[in-house]
């Protein structure tokens, strides 16, 4: 005689598929805020003196903001080192919009602090500058030990934290602050969104505020390039903001960077080939926006 099939199984087996597809659905989106970092598949990879160290694209998107702006300042490269290890600590390199208490952005700076509103904690040009701001106030910040300087501008309830990401943080500072050559950052990205010289150069003044770079705009069409000189005519000038270019691609729609030393692209990576002419420009490919198709007569 046959044995009936028992139906509870299957009924429980589809009671959890609901609810785990229900749980999805509602807490996906903040699950990939708070953790997509770690299952994205672009990356940026800062190497120098035999150390490597990989970021997320919006990571090192995020640090090559925050190195800039130290350099904006005038400040010293080890700022940077600083201004990075305490973001990595803080928010993953990440400018979150949410955190402990009030707590917001690449800092978690909190407004009920005297941070700034909550949008501008929230402009990670802002929570930078605030930043550096709080730190040239640390006497002796220049030679203090990293967490020591970190923790005298942050007050965090873990003080120590910050030294554990002083080596990453230094690689970083030193490839986004010029001083590990013209491909010290690399990345491996999906094709950017299209994007225009004009909106290039404004993160680019955004970032390096303005006198620290010339800039000429060539050709036509998806043909145009950026050339972006250092106004000092320095290596280490050019060379910060060839590692910037690349750090920022994947949000600048920029899809080749080239020195006279070397070559970036979204297609190949990079290459130990440049265009020696170029001497302290460093020359922008942009994904232009396709010009739209003309209407029939």
């Amino acid at each position: 005689m046959a044995r009936r099939r028992r139906r509870g199984g299957g009924v429980a087996a589809f009671l959890i598929f609901a609810a785990v597809a229900t749980a999805g659905v509602i807490w996906g989106p903040e699950l990939w805020e708070r953790h997509g970092d770690r299952l994205s598949t672009q990356r940026c990879t800062v190497s120098f003196d035999g150390e490597s160290d990989t970021l997320t694209a919006e990571q090192a998107d995020n640090a090559a903001l925050i190195a800039a702006r130290s350099a904006a300042r005038g400040l010293r490269a080890r700022a940077a080192t600083i201004g990075i290890a305490t973001a990595i600590q803080e928010s993953g390199l990440r400018n979150i919009d949410y955190g402990d208490r009030d707590s917001l952005g690449l800092f978690q700076q909190r407004p009920s602090q005297g941070w700034g509103t909550v949008e501008e904690v929230m402009d990670p040009w802002h929570a930078a500058d605030a930043f550096y701001a709080g730190l040239v106030k640390v006497s002796g910040w220049e030679d203090a030990e990293i967490t020591v300087a970190a923790q005298a501008v942050q007050r965090s309830g873990f003080p120590e934290a910050y030294a554990d990401h002083e080596p990453e943080a230094r690689l970083w500072a030193t490839g986004l602050r010029g001083y590990g050559g013209p491909a010290a950052v690399t990345c491996d990205i999906s094709t950017p969104d299209a994007s225009t010289p004009a909106a290039y150069l404004a993160r680019l003044t955004a970032d390096f505020g303005e006198g620290m770079y010339q800039v000429a705009v060539t050709g036509i069409g998806d043909a145009q390039r950026i050339d972006v000189t250092a106004l000092d005519g320095t290596e280490v000038t050019r060379d910060q903001f060839a590692a910037w270019a690349v750090a920022t691609a994947s949000s600048t729609g920029a899809i080749a960077v080239t020195t006279s030393e070397s070559t970036w692209t979204v297609a190949d990576g990079m290459v130990a080939e440049g265009v020696p002419e170029l001497g302290a420009a460093v020359r922008i490919e942009i994904r232009a926006a396709e010009a739209p198709a003309s209407p029939r007569e």
